[in-house]
């Protein structure tokens, strides 16, 4: 059976996410709109001391507790220096692609509170200035935050409270076209953030519980392998909601909902797996088993670092992963759908 999931919900929801900044372990916007959004669904949101969240649904059966991860940072940058003129250099949070920042706006969120807005761009910024400006490697020491402000030393942007170690995020440009596409930064994982919630409000409004006593995680670190390592000790098993791939090896595309069968790290759990499959075909889901190379979830990390679980992942897959992304609506709802089915159980 296919569960009807409120696609309006799921878009607005994503839109909500994303244009809130949250880039790796900066969780001082994000934090307060989940608290929200889970008071809108009658939950109350909680912490452990690594920055995790959670909302935990009471199941039929309590006597197992189940888990299901989805990471709210994103790809980031911080503030490496202030070189003498200015120019802001940056260290990257997370497989960050230079080559997709070069042109976007980004945001430093300072430690007082102050924000101030800049462009990312290569130090060898136009073709009619630098010979090497089409071929200068895009990385870490060629790439320069300008500020949009009026400075020109060192200690200008110092007296702005610009500090080292500030926190930069990325303009998420998100678009929905009317056909159904999203194109948006940070698809990777709002919008997996966005499906769980979609969950909840259809089993809010269909007065269901979850078979078992399940755990809605929401991680602060993933893109640099923090989001996983400690998992609740009551927790038998562990699902990942994140994006899947599209490529020449690759069955997903952006329609359907992709099963991560291995990562890079290890297979996933065998059983767990082949029951995420039964699931998708009993909701009607389109859907594929793939195997990622340069990929890792949260629930590969929980595997690998000696918590006693099982771990599975799946989710909607995207063009331009680390980019700004694109996938289908359809995607979205094919995800919610095998959400549904894994925490009910059918």
């Amino acid at each position: 059976m296919k569960f009807q999931i409120d696609e309006k919900y799921l878009f607005d929801c994503f839109r909500r996410l994303v244009e809130v900044p949250s880039p790796v372990c900066y969780g001082e916007k994000i934090n307060p709109l989940l608290e929200e959004m889970a008071a809108e669904m009658d939950c109350r949101l909680t912490y452990d001391l690594r920055g995790n969240s959670y909302i935990t649904l009471d199941g039929e059966d309590n006597d197992k507790t189940v888990l299901v991860a989805a990471h709210w940072d994103t790809l980031g940058l911080v503030v490496r220096r202030v070189d003498a003129d200015g120019k802001i250099r940056v260290r990257q949070l997370g497989g960050v692609n230079y080559c997709s920042l070069e042109g976007e706006s980004v945001t430093i969120h300072t430690r007082s509170g102050k924000e101030y807005t800049g462009l990312i761009t290569c130090q060898s910024h136009s073709v009619h200035v630098f010979d090497d400006a089409r071929t200068l490697e895009r990385n870490e020491n060629t790439m320069i935050v300008l500020l949009d402000e009026d400075v020109h030393s060192k200690e200008d942007v110092r007296a702005l409270g610009i500090l080292n170690g500030d926190f930069i995020s990325i303009d998420p440009r998100c678009e929905v076209t009317p056909g159904g596409y999203l194109k948006s930064r940070f698809i990777d994982d709002k919008a997996a953030v966005a499906c769980v919630f979609a969950m909840l409000k259809h089993l809010k409004e269909n007065g269901l519980k979850p078979k078992y006593r399940t755990m809605l995680c929401f991680t602060y670190g993933e893109e640099i392998g923090l989001g996983g390592p400690w998992v609740p000790a009551e927790v038998s098993e562990y699902v990942a909601i994140d994006i899947g791939l599209i490529g020449p090896d690759y069955e997903g595309h952006e329609r359907c909902v992709t099963i991560c069968a291995k990562d890079n790290k290890a297979p996933y759990t065998y059983a767990l797996t082949n029951r995420l499959i039964a699931y998708a075909e009993k909701a009607g889901c389109d859907y594929a088993v793939d195997i990622f190379y340069r990929y890792g979830t949260d629930a590969s990390v929980a595997l690998a670092t000696s918590n006693n679980l099982q771990a599975a992942a799946f989710g909607m897959p995207v063009y331009c992963s680390h980019g700004r992304e694109r996938t289908h609506a359809l995607s979205l709802q094919n995800t919610t759908n095998l959400l549904l089915a894994y925490v009910l159980d059918i």
